[in-house]
């Protein structure tokens, strides 16, 4: 690896994962900061706005120091291992760095690829910049902390980086974005914004602690309401999504938030993500301003509502009561209840998984507006229960280009698959259409498909209820209909693999 280098172009890479929904990688924007106020320029480069991403990239680095990629665990690896693939065979000794989730929980995993020669293991903003830094003197590595190399053919780590609270972490720089771009692609204008870290709880199926540890720490209200307001203005965005693990873990801190953007005008929605538990703690006054102050909706995570699997997944903080009561709150003050459900969990059977379709169909009835995602479960690195992977009769990749399709082979579990888990998906599918739910996205395939929606929420509900899913010809005439009426799909595009909806219940 030649790191005599002394051009000031750093080239980041973005292999996309969905297609209609992207936005600016957040990631990327906050480790740019400290680089752009040390002289250097930089690129990034999302395949999911540059279609000719792979042309680009091999353009800009003729002129550049490196080239970072971040990764995530899963289909968008593809991408990642061929654009290094293209990189190095242009210049075998150019630098490519690794960064995100997937080296972090896996770095000599990842680092044993050939063709990359770094990697940046948690907090990626001091050491990026240090490594940088670094390439371009050619000199030793072995100072920065949190990154790891190779040195003759052998792997080499520097100790851990400690985690920096968020409040001295600098603000992302969003100046780089082109939000105008992922508007052409998504139908919207909006962005991901980060007001704090970690989550205090540990369910067995999270990689947040693999990465975060446990220890949450968040910015101080002032600094979220003054930066949220300048970003949505100065941007023209619609909606921020809060990309906090636990955007409620301080309630007063929360309300604080809601009250400080009602002061400022305030005019963008916003949504969070919380544990049940917290959202449960909330009064219908609480949510009433939180809703006045541009708050959307409240993401949650129910997973189950079999009481034996929720053991098994570490959430003995939830109560299905309290979240019938949040519910019904949520809805009287205007803001949309989001629930997310994993399927085939380790020692879920059919009675189990009966109890959840209940719980969820039960919900649907009782609070029109309420809406469910449903997931099949995916042991990732990093999550208590994938140390348990071997003993599950889960095989683990052996190699980078291994967790490619990590992500579709293991939605087919050891003791999920065949016909049930054939029955699971069928059953997946029609809670999408049980409820009439028009897509996330902007945009639409228009009124055919949701006159053909409409046409067959009944029968798919009645399928719910009775569990029966054989001959779907309801489930055939809503793909006939949207294979006519088809959305623009990147070239990698792990939409099918992502959280499957169920429609919200109106």
């Amino acid at each position: 690896m030649n790191t005599r280098n002394k051009k000031k172009t750093i080239v980041f890479f973005v292999p996309s994962f969905s297609s209609i929904e992207a936005t600016a990688p957040l990631g990327l924007l906050a480790i740019a900061t400290p680089l752009l106020k040390a002289g250097y320029t930089v690129k990034i480069i999302d395949s999911t706005i540059h279609r000719d991403y792979k042309r680009r990239i091999l353009e800009e680095v003729q002129n550049a120091l490196c080239l970072g990629i971040s990764v995530v665990t899963g289909p968008m690896i593809q991408d990642t291992v061929e654009v290094s693939r293209a990189v190095k065979q242009w210049n075998s000794d150019f630098p490519i760095i690794l960064g995100g989730w997937h080296p972090s929980l896996l770095p000599s995993q990842t680092l044993q690829a050939e063709y990359v020669d770094l990697i940046v293991r948690g907090q990626g903003e001091d050491s990026m910049l240090e490594l940088a830094q670094r390439l371009e003197d050619g000199a030793l590595l072995d100072d920065v902390p949190g990154i790891g190399f190779k040195r003759d053919g052998k792997l080499q780590f520097t100790p851990e980086r400690p985690l920096k609270p968020l409040g001295v972490m600098p603000p992302k720089a969003y100046q780089l974005a082109d939000f105008d771009a992922y508007e052409r692609v998504c139908g919207r204008r909006w962005a991901m914004y980060v007001s704090s870290l970690a989550c205090p709880f540990n369910c067995s199926y999270c990689t947040n602690a693999g990465v975060y540890g446990r220890q949450w720490n968040a910015l101080p209200v002032e600094q979220v309401v003054e930066e949220t307001l300048d970003l949505t203005r100065r941007y023209n965005l619609e909606l921020l999504w809060m990309a906090d693990d636990n955007f409620l873990v301080d309630i007063d801190r929360a309300l604080r938030i809601a009250e400080g953007l009602i002061r400022a005008g305030g005019t963008f929605k916003w949504s969070i993500q919380a544990t049940t538990n917290l959202t449960a703690r909330l009064t219908v006054e609480e949510l009433k301003l939180l809703r006045r102050s541009g708050l959307h909706q409240i993401c949650q995570g129910i997973e189950t509502a079999s009481p034996q699997v929720m053991r098994l997944m570490n959430k003995g903080f939830q109560n299905l009561g309290d979240i019938y009561q949040s519910t019904e709150r949520l809805l009287q003050a205007g803001v949309i209840p989001s629930f997310n459900i994993i399927f085939g969990y380790p020692g879920e059977g059919r009675g189990e998984r009966r109890e959840t379709i209940n719980f969820m169909m039960d919900v649907c009835r009782r609070f029109p507006g309420a809406e469910f995602w449903t997931n099949i479960f995916t042991p990732y690195p990093g999550s208590p229960i994938f140390h348990r992977a071997k003993d599950l009769g889960i095989q683990v990749p052996d190699s980078l280009e291994g967790w490619v399709d990590y992500f579709p082979r293991y939605t087919v579990l050891p003791w999920l698959k065949g016909g049930e888990h054939a029955r699971v998906q069928r059953m997946r599918d029609y809670l999408r259409i049980a409820f009439d739910r028009a897509p996330i996205a902007a945009n639409d395939h228009g009124w055919l498909a949701k006159a053909t929606r409409h046409l067959t929420s009944r029968p798919a509900r009645w399928r719910l209820d009775h569990d029966f899913y054989a001959l779907p010809l309801e489930l055939w005439l809503n793909r006939k209909v949207n294979n006519i009426l088809t959305l623009p799909k990147p070239s990698v595009d792990a939409k099918p693999l992502e959280p499957a909806t169920a429609p919200s219940c109106t």
